[in-house]
């Protein structure tokens, strides 16, 4: 198990506020980015249950900017997505 993680892409702490739409939505909401990596990143979102498996994270409210996501775990208010093209 340790060689799982040692394969996983750096981690990088951010701790910045982020917007998520939801697959197919307008509405940009907010969350917190906690850590990012090259191939995913950790949010924190208010009402995280209400999240579809697909999304597009951006650091502005423009949701022309962002990358796709895909919603690998979930817990409570934190949810793990992985970047998809």
């Amino acid at each position: 198990m340790a060689r799982e993680r040692d394969k996983r892409n750096p981690r990088k702490s951010v701790r910045q506020s982020g917007w998520i739409t939801l697959d197919g939505g307008f509405a940009a909401r907010p969350c917190e980015v906690i850590d990012l990596s090259t191939t995913g990143a950790k949010l924190t979102v208010a009402e995280a249950a209400s999240l579809g498996p697909k999304l597009r994270l951006a650091f502005s409210r423009d949701a022309r900017t962002g990358r796709n996501c895909e919603v690998v775990w979930r817990r409570g208010a934190t949810v793990g997505v992985r970047f998809v093209c």
